[in-house]
């Protein structure tokens, strides 16, 4: 038997989920969601020492306030309270765990990953997730303070 996408899915993120501590994390504008945890793995200690060539999985557990047909994430590395757009391989919110469309009242577990370039610079910087709905508005936006290491 071989396993279903989501089965594979489901198993990492409960295996990403057993060895991720929540975060201390600012909500950073959730209009249309309220976040109830989020992990980043590994991360064992804040701020984040993330890697350079090394990818980190993430795992928001969010409610969705509204209903939506689809959701988009984006990642900004912040820097002196200017937003760079943080390219992350897969934006779309339904193929990274959400099951679309987004009902009222619901629970949902987003999954998706960080990957850190090596040629991104040593440097301390804010990590800002937002997920959008349909609408552009916010289901959740968080952020974490990251060290980016070789």
């Amino acid at each position: 038997m071989v396993p279903s996408p989501l089965a594979l899915l489901l198993a990492l993120g409960a295996a990403a989920t057993a060895l991720a501590e929540p975060l201390r994390f600012v909500d950073c504008g959730s209009k249309d969601g309220s976040i109830q945890e989020v992990n980043v793995s590994p991360c064992p200690t804040q701020p984040c020492l993330l890697h350079k060539g090394t990818s980190y999985s993430i795992n928001v557990t969010f409610a969705s306030k509204i209903e939506s047909q689809g959701s988009k994430a984006k990642v900004y590395g912040e820097m002196l309270h200017v937003d760079i757009p943080f390219p992350i391989p897969e934006p779309d919110g339904c193929k990274s765990g959400i099951q679309c469309p987004i009902q009222k009242g619901h629970y949902y577990s987003y999954l998706n990953k960080l990957p850190v370039k090596s040629e991104y610079p040593s440097i301390k910087l804010i990590v800002k997730w937002e997920l959008v709905d349909d609408q552009d508005q916010m289901l959740f936006c968080w952020k974490i303070p990251v060290q980016i290491t070789s």
